[in-house]
């Protein structure tokens, strides 16, 4: 008797998570910024505190190096210069790549130095080359900033050394991070590099992930004493790339533990999932006044979602569009909108586009649509989508 009388309370509970999706807490975390980003969608599936001010450490580099790739896709500079290597990059403390003042280096060396060894020396001397100083190199740094829309970012140098007035924020290292993939993937695929030998010293990536979890490409660590140990990751599995960024960790070892868990964590209870095929017909309005009756409707672009994996399998499409469409319609004209839901909650709504053009008919055949619409309507038979 007691047993049915505790399955009478728990039954309605768990007809009403039936239709739900389970996903656990987050894990809590030990650091003092993070964020944990699906890249394609841009939805933050995890965060804490990750528009707070940060010390980037070597996550400045991400910065540095998107600045070299963005010069090398304009031609300004190639990956077969050869850099003269100036005293200050010589001399310059910290991590090193071992390069000797007076010589020349070529770029793609030093890309790899700056990526794979975090080499300060590198750093400063590819700053040197693109902009003639590090202090140009850097006003070229705070102009990407702005550009990208990274608010809360103000560099102060091209290597990450500790500095007052040089930081950013967690979801701008992320933010960076994906527009670097997206821009720039053969620059990219550097970063998955698990060593580099420069003047016979062979020295291995920083990112202890790389060798953790074979879906890891990336990205760069950080560490000073200011900084504490920092790190981005980012890793693709299917068609679901996650970037984290997390900041402040008190050692080596459990920045890599976090930024795993995060990763577990996302690709465990999130999936991102393609809806729209850029310029494929979904669905079709009917046209008044047009040489064709109809207009194929679609997206300009590819529509990715990403929700709680269980969530997936409610997701329905309502299309929203108005009965009095007319002619002419153009390529690329907005007509409506695609809304999905999912649990009867809208998670996503894109603009409907028409995928072709549609030609006025001529002067009687326009009028003879007119008179065809009054009819239609006041007899309410319309076709709103």
């Amino acid at each position: 008797m007691k047993n049915f009388f505790y399955l009478l309370i728990l039954s309605p509970l768990c007809l009403g998570l039936s239709g739900q999706s389970l996903v656990p807490k987050a894990p809590k975390l030990d650091l003092t910024s993070y964020i944990l980003m699906e890249a394609t969608t841009n939805k933050v599936l995890v965060e804490y505190n990750s528009d707070a001010q940060i010390a980037p450490a070597s996550m400045t580099k991400v910065m540095s190096s998107y600045v070299i790739a963005d010069q090398i896709a304009n031609g300004t500079i190639n990956l077969d210069d050869k850099v003269l290597i100036s005293e200050k990059a010589w001399r310059t403390g910290g991590s090193k790549m071992f390069i000797e003042a007076g010589k020349r280096v070529s770029v793609k060396d030093l890309l790899s130095g700056i990526i794979i060894q975090s080499g300060n020396d590198a750093t400063i001397a590819m700053a040197e080359y693109v902009a003639g100083s590090e202090e140009g190199f850097v006003d070229f740094m705070n102009a990407y900033s702005f550009e990208l829309g990274l608010s809360g970012t103000l560099f102060q140098n091209s290597t990450g050394l500790s500095d007052p007035n040089h930081y950013t924020s967690a979801k701008d290292l992320a933010t960076l991070t994906k527009v670097l993939i997206n821009n720039f993937p053969e620059h990219y695929s550097i970063y998955k590099e698990k060593e580099f030998t420069f003047s016979n010293i062979r020295q291995l990536n920083r990112n202890n992930l790389l060798w953790r979890d074979d879906t890891v490409d990336g990205v760069k660590t950080g560490h000073t004493e200011s900084a504490g140990y920092c790190l981005i990751a980012s890793a693709k599995r299917s068609d679901m790339r996650l970037i984290v960024v997390v900041a402040g960790s008190p050692s080596e070892n459990k920045r890599f533990n976090a930024s795993q868990r995060l990763l577990e964590y996302g690709f465990r209870f999130f999936a991102t999932q393609k809806l729209i095929n850029a310029n494929e017909e979904i669905t079709t309005a009917k046209v008044w006044g047009g040489k064709k009756d109809q207009v194929s409707l679609g997206s300009s672009e590819d529509i990715f979602l990403t929700l709680p994996r269980a969530e997936h399998k409610d997701k329905k499409a309502h299309y929203k569009f108005k009965n009095n469409i007319r002619a002419p319609i153009k390529v690329g004209d907005k007509i409506g909108t695609v809304e999905f839901t999912s649990n009867d909650i809208v998670v996503l709504s894109a603009p409907l586009v028409a995928l072709e053009e549609v030609k006025a008919k001529g002067f009687f055949g326009r009028i003879w649509s007119r008179i065809l619409f009054w009819i239609m309507s006041l007899f309410s038979l319309n076709s709103d989508g």
